[in-house]
């Protein structure tokens, strides 16, 4: 065993340890709520896409050609906006969405915000990040 001078020593290293997995337990809850944004961005992103070309695909004008479609891109804007603004991530988007049309596909992309909830309690540190979700979908006749 050790002599009487080692007794004790550990005692030093607990609060070094505790901090050292307060420190990593902080980014990784940070890092989730990042991660969940990111998510909840993309998945709002797609049913957005989806609905656009669903209700653009059922007004769309057919243009003679087999099962040819074109979305109208102002109608798919004005939904993309409703949905948004009935959505919990409207406080949080940065900017507007941008919806692009091209015939009979929709890009519906959003920027969100992910604000940190540990990091914020460091001084100088960012308080959050913003996240991009971004989804595509075509519309089918039928």
């Amino acid at each position: 065993m050790g002599d009487a001078r080692d007794r004790g020593s550990v005692l030093f290293l607990v609060p070094a340890a505790f901090l050292v997995v307060l420190i990593l337990a902080s980014i990784a809850v940070d890092m989730s709520v990042v991660q969940l944004r990111q998510r909840q961005a993309f998945d709002f992103a797609a049913g957005a896409a989806n609905d656009a070309a669903g209700a653009g695909g059922e007004a769309a004008r057919n243009d003679g050609g087999p099962q040819a479609l074109a979305i109208d891109p102002v109608a798919a804007r004005r939904l993309v906006g409703r949905e948004l603004a009935a959505s919990e991530l409207a406080p949080l988007v940065v900017g507007p969405p941008s919806v692009r049309v091209a015939g009979d596909q929709v890009e519906v992309s959003l920027r969100v915000r992910a604000r940190f909830i540990f990091a914020r309690a460091i001084p100088g540190a960012a308080d959050g990040m913003t996240v991009t979700g971004r989804a595509t979908a075509r519309a089918a006749a039928g």
